[in-house]
């Protein structure tokens, strides 16, 4: 099926950031044209025309770090400095089920769709049941087993997902959109022995993995005491840095740690949403970004951040970062688009695929309605896009060149049934029941 998007002001994000005011682009599964309305053709043919009517295009958005699984827990116990241990641990080895992850996941992977996010990593539990919400989503995704040494809610014994993995990553090689992966959930929380695993396993198949780093106080404090180093010193001592390894978070930094980033070329997810909301830090962007570390921003969970768009964390890392460094004119805002496109597709890997509205990568693009009160006048599309616009004013989503979104709803999907699903799959468990017991007994 062949696509014809015209008058759309679109932003490439290529390396020359090439900007098309009134622009067209041609599309299939991949890119065909982009260019100025002054030269398209005449005599395209198409199977659908879109007249953008002046909507910035961009391609989709990419968040580097997430747990579709966990929107049942989004609200709850937010603001009890206990929080984890409280209400979501408990709830998650009483409650959560196949069911209620893939429930979960599909929900997630809408509201992601709607803010036009086009393609995500996710580190949860129950993966293929998410893996599955995702194909049937239409998603672009990287969906990554959690290893942890306890029992969890899909394995019997600690560290059973290393064994979950091993089964999980073969069931989805050749998928065109769907990778699988493997994710310890931090240094401190899996054996070396399990680490090293991961690491085999994520050459073995060539996909990227992910954990948790330099993320909490008494994480650096362990490492600190028992090793007299830093958690990214140790795993460069185990030998598990490299150019898959997609370390989240990464707010507490030494300048070493900067450095051993680099020399791996390790990629880092940011979630400033996630990590000022538990005011753990704001991370040393700036300082990673100068030593040529890849950076992309990420969500993390919906009980974590509450929110699955990247429109969100760009305003909030924008007005984050220039206030922790007292610099108005730092992290342009073109830059910070950039972290939620191209960067976080090289992050993922996935930058000769996607990132950028290029002839030959594939077709994910998204259009930002400007007809909202919020978005006039646009002196600057990215300066629209960071500080004016929000998840509702995505209009059109397209992933590998089909439409997901149409005129600010689902094509294939209906949100009010997604909600109703998952409604019903956190009722048949007991969640709601337990939850609303967890905070009364707080009040």
């Amino acid at each position: 099926m062949k696509i014809v998007i015209k008058n759309a002001w679109i932003l490439t994000m290529n390396e020359r950031m090439e900007q098309f005011r009134h622009g067209y682009l041609v599309a299939d599964e991949h890119i065909i044209e982009v260019g100025s309305m002054d030269s398209m053709p005449e005599n395209l043919i198409y199977d659908q025309c879109i007249d953008a009517k002046g909507a910035i295009l961009l391609p989709g958005m990419v968040n580097t770090h997430t747990h579709i699984g966990m929107i049942p827990f989004r609200s709850l116990g937010d603001d009890y400095p206990d929080r984890l241990r409280r209400f979501l641990f408990p709830l998650e080895n009483d409650c959560m089920n196949e069911q209620l992850a893939y429930t979960s996941g599909k929900y997630a992977i809408a509201e992601m769709q709607l803010a036009g996010v086009t393609t995500f990593f996710d580190m949860y539990y129950f993966e293929h049941q998410l893996a599955i919400a995702a194909e049937e989503m239409g998603a672009r995704a990287l969906l990554a087993e959690t290893v942890i040494d306890s029992v969890t809610v899909d394995v019997s014994e600690p560290l059973g997902g290393l064994q979950y993995a091993e089964q999980f990553l073969p069931k989805w090689q050749g998928n065109k959109k769907i990778q699988a992966s493997i994710a310890p959930h931090a240094p401190y929380s899996a054996t070396i022995e399990a680490l090293q695993q991961a690491d085999r396993l994520s050459k073995t198949f060539q996909v990227p993995w992910m954990m948790h780093v330099s993320e909490m106080d008494f994480e650096m404090e362990k490492f600190r005491k028992e090793r007299g180093q830093t958690p990214i010193e140790f795993l460069e001592d185990i030998g598990v840095l490299s150019s898959r390894l997609v370390a989240a978070h990464c707010i507490h930094l030494t300048d070493h740690d900067i450095e051993l980033l680099q020399k791996y070329d390790v990629k880092v997810a940011h979630c400033i949403g996630a990590n000022t909301k538990s005011a753990k830090g704001v991370a040393r962007v700036r300082d990673l970004q100068s030593a040529g570390v890849t950076v992309g921003l990420g969500t993390d969970g919906p009980s974590s951040g509450n929110t699955l768009d990247l429109f969100s964390q760009m305003r909030l890392f924008a007005n984050f970062h220039k206030t922790h460094l007292q610099d108005r004119s730092a992290f342009p805002a073109e830059e910070i688009v950039k972290l939620s496109t191209i960067e976080g597709a090289k992050v993922l890997g996935l930058d000769g695929q996607i990132g950028s509205i290029e002839v030959g990568k594939q077709a994910d693009f998204i259009l930002v309605e400007t007809d909202s009160v919020n978005m006039f006048p646009i002196f600057d599309p990215y300066s629209a896009l960071v500080y004016s616009a929000n998840a509702s004013n995505v209009s059109d989503v397209f992933i590998a060149g089909k439409q997901v979104v149409a005129e600010k709803k689902l094509v294939n999907h209906d949100v009010t049934t997604l909600r109703a699903e998952l409604s019903n799959a956190m009722e048949q468990c007991g969640f709601k029941k337990r939850a609303l017991r967890a905070m009364e007994d707080r009040i």
